[in-house]
């Protein structure tokens, strides 16, 4: 490490922003498998593309069928594979695009992680707080069935635990609102991180 050295270029992330016509953040969203937040996170983007937002959405299972393939869901790899998701989450602010992160993320300290390495002000988390009892009825993927069934180890809500946002910036709950009503309350909340 003590042979490297950070390089600043001409091109920087507020000459990206003016070339785009508006600033650039992570929204994280944060909840157990099936609570909707891969649903949410394509409907924000796909209306902020529709607004001409440059945009690009992270979602779990695409980054775990790619850059952290070589990684588990032991509670080293899962925090692993959240710092490298921050770390390009990062790359990606800083090349003026509002990046969408969809993660289950169950733990606080590994959430805080992701916020560091953006910093405070280019974080904005919505915790999808559908409940357990109603993501297993859901079951999207058929996991919660093979995880009660011993078949997944390490699964969040089963055999891991998740733990709930401390200070959300958004708390959504998709048994109690239309998926609509959802993304109107999301998207009101980072508009004016987009000026």
């Amino acid at each position: 490490m003590n042979n490297l050295t950070e390089h600043h270029f001409t091109v920087d992330r507020p000459k990206r922003s003016d070339l785009n016509k508006h600033q650039s953040f992570l929204v994280w969203f944060t909840g157990l498998s099936g609570s909707g937040k891969s649903t949410l996170a394509n409907l924000l983007e796909s209306k902020l593309h529709g607004k001409g937002t440059h945009t690009y959405l992270l979602d779990g299972d695409n980054i775990r069928l790619g850059l952290n393939k070589d990684l588990g869901f032991t509670e080293n790899d899962r925090s692993e594979n959240l710092r490298r998701i921050g770390e390009v989450g990062k790359l990606m602010v800083d090349a003026g695009i509002v990046t969408i992160a969809a993660f289950v993320s169950p733990f606080e300290q590994d959430r805080k992680m992701v916020q560091e390495i953006l910093g405070k002000e280019n974080y904005i988390e919505i915790f999808v707080s559908t409940p357990l009892e109603e993501c297993i009825r859901r079951d999207v993927k058929g996991l919660y069935k093979r995880a009660l069934n011993g078949e997944i180890p390490y699964f969040t809500g089963v055999s891991s635990p998740y733990e709930a946002p401390e200070n959300p910036d958004l708390i959504i709950d998709t048994t109690n609102l239309d998926f609509d009503t959802c993304l109107e309350k999301i998207y009101q909340l980072i508009q004016t991180h987009l000026k």
